[in-house]
């Protein structure tokens, strides 16, 4: 998916917010899909920017360590780009019959 004529979500992105959800960290996230921090940060950035509404929070270190999760807007954009994947699916499966 495109906004502004650049890639806005993707497969990757999609899993790289789900893992962030899971993991409540950018860099737990971008260790389980073993992509390097810098990337992931650089995706959750670019993603941000080219939404509204921020897709992923962060808070900072500390004591209490930081972390990272999604916001309502993450949650939306996450469920609608799997649902637009299912309907694309089933418009291909229909066309190839």
């Amino acid at each position: 998916m495109e906004r502004d004529g650049a890639t806005f979500l993707g497969t990757g992105r999609v899993v790289l917010l789900e893992r962030i959800r899971e993991h409540g960290s950018i860099s737990r996230a971008a260790r389980s899909m073993k992509m390097s921090y810098k990337h992931a940060w650089d995706l959750v950035d670019s993603m941000n920017r080219k939404s509204p509404d921020p897709l992923v929070i962060t808070s900072k270190g500390g004591k209490g360590g930081g972390g990272a999760r999604l916001t309502a807007a993450g949650e939306r954009e996450v469920a609608a780009f799997w649902e637009l994947q299912e309907r694309f699916s089933a418009f291909l499966q229909a066309e190839t019959k």
